[in-house]
């Protein structure tokens, strides 16, 4: 198969999950198995046919680079399990190069996208407060090797409602534009 209609099939399994994903979250707040599962496991397959073992463990390595950000964020912040495991199965459709253009994609629509929704909800003091303080707080931690236990809580400490995104729309977003780099460059 030739490498641009490659490129194209898997870009365009990739974009069109993480469409479907981003209409569940809006809708549902959730990231359905029945996705995420099949398109891990199609990923896999597809990494191992057309690069053999060495596809097939790249496509591992991409799956946890790109999961691995979600994982942190769903243990220490509450983030949602979905987006870890929509992440790691879109990694496995990536090569590691592609997995950081689209982590890197991913992050900065996530960001753009979550200060809309505190400008919009008008939470916007609560969410610095909420980013920078733990930050502080773990920076500390790291730098004095000391006080891990005062930054997990710092992380869970600020009053006020908890601001969510359907972070599901902003992996679609990031993978769009990663799409769009890796197709074009």
């Amino acid at each position: 198969m030739e490498q641009t209609a490659k490129d194209i099939i898997q870009w365009g399994v990739v974009i069109g999950a993480s469409l479907v994903s981003a209409v569940m979250d809006v809708r549902t707040r959730r990231i359905p198995n029945w996705l995420c599962g099949p398109l891990f496991l199609g990923g896999l397959m597809w990494s191992a046919w057309h690069g053999g073992a060495n596809g097939f463990v790249e496509a591992l390595e991409a799956a946890v680079l790109l999961a691995f950000p979600f994982v942190l964020l769903f243990i220490l912040a509450g983030g949602g399990a979905g987006d870890a495991k929509l992440a790691g199965a879109i990694g496995a459709w990536l090569s590691i190069r592609e997995a950081g253009i689209a982590l890197a994609c991913i992050s900065i629509a996530g960001g753009i996208l979550a200060i809309f929704v505190a400008i919009y909800k008008r939470r916007v003091k609560i969410v610095f407060a909420r980013l920078t303080l733990p930050v502080w707080d773990w920076m500390m931690a790291l730098l004095y090797r000391a006080g891990f236990k005062q930054a997990i809580e710092s992380t869970r400490a600020i009053d006020g409602e908890k601001l969510t995104v359907p972070y599901g729309v902003a992996i679609f977003v990031g993978i769009c534009v990663a799409g769009g780099i890796v197709l074009l460059w």
